[in-house]
C-alpha cells in the first residue's frame, strides 16, 4: 500500500473531518488505488507528447448578457430575510462586510 491509515487520519485531521474506522479503511484503500494509478502513469514515456490542459479540444459557448428588469419584484423580495425601504425603492438588507471602521 502506498498510503496507510495514519496518513489518512492526519489528512482527515487537517481537513477537520471526523472519520469512522470503516471510512478510514475505505479511504485508505481508495487513496492507495489512486496513487498506484498515478505511479503507473508516471512510467509512461511522454517526451513526445505536447503539454495540454485538456484531452480534447473544447470551446465555451456563451451568450452576451442583456440586462433587463425582473417583472415581479415582490416575488424576489419575498425571500429576503430583511428588507429596507428607501427613496429609490425596496431592497434586500444585508450585513455590512467592508468598511465601518470597526
Amino acid at each position: 500500500m502506498l498510503i496507510d491509515r495514519d496518513q489518512v487520519r492526519k489528512v482527515a485531521h487537517l481537513a477537520r473531518l471526523e472519520l469512522t474506522e470503516a471510512e478510514e479503511e475505505q479511504f485508505t484503500t481508495q487513496l492507495s488505488s489512486i496513487l498506484e494509478y498515478f505511479q503507473q502513469l508516471s512510467e509512461l514515456d511522454t517526451d513526445q507528447v505536447e503539454p495540454t490542459a485538456r484531452a480534447i479540444d473544447v470551446s465555451n459557448v456563451t451568450r452576451i448578457d442583456q440586462l433587463q428588469p425582473y417583472p415581479d419584484r415582490e416575488l424576489i423580495l419575498e425571500n429576503a430575510p430583511e428588507r429596507e425601504d428607501s427613496m429609490q425603492g425596496e431592497f434586500f438588507k444585508v450585513p455590512q462586510i467592508m468598511g465601518g471602521g470597526e
